[in-house]
């Protein structure tokens, strides 16, 4: 393996924050996870707390990244469906958005979730509007969406379900008043 980047560390610490919550983005164990020597770790950081912050700053990044990839997609309906599947085929994110938002009292760890979180609902909100929704109604569609999108990954963590439904896409466009039930 060549030389690690910062973001090669950052992304190792989400994987193991998606997996294990805040306390298993340590240095020694990421180190491993990476197939490298601890020491490597401080050409890149001075401290635990500065992986952590940069794996936040990584996964609120890739949210704007998810976003910026969606804009490119006219249709707001379709757009909302690309959305979800990348959600909820998304396992280790949902697993991050859970556990950032179980770590809420620490304070970096709060603002990062809150921003992303406000990001996500309101840009969902945004497509809602365009596909013709009330500004009301698109709010309220959202929370429960999302809600949903937390819900289940809170389900999959404590192992009360193993997997998402294969019909969930399905399910949430017609919860959000994009599609109608069969």
């Amino acid at each position: 393996m060549g030389r690690l980047s910062a973001d090669d560390w950052a992304r190792a610490a989400l994987a193991a924050l998606a997996e294990g919550g805040l306390a298993a983005v340590a240095v020694e164990p990421v180190a491993v996870r990476l197939g490298v020597s601890k020491g490597s770790f401080y050409w890149h950081f001075a401290n635990r707390r500065a992986l952590v912050e940069a794996a936040l700053a990584r996964w609120e990044a890739w949210t704007e990244e998810v976003i910026a990839g969606l804009e490119g997609v006219p249709d707001p309906v379709v757009r909302m469906r690309t959305l979800l599947e990348q959600a909820f085929g998304d396992a280790q994110d949902a697993a991050i958005s859970f556990r950032l938002i179980s770590e809420a009292d620490d304070p970096v760890v709060g603002a990062v979730a809150r921003r992303v979180s406000e990001r996500r609902l309101a840009y969902m909100r945004r497509t809602l509007e365009e596909a013709g929704q009330r500004p009301e109604e698109a709010a309220r569609r959202v929370l429960a969406g999302y809600g949903t999108y937390l819900g289940l990954a809170a389900l999959v963590r404590v192992g009360a379900v193993a997997e998402v439904p294969p019909d969930l896409v399905e399910v949430a466009m017609v919860e959000l008043g994009l599609t109608s039930s069969r």
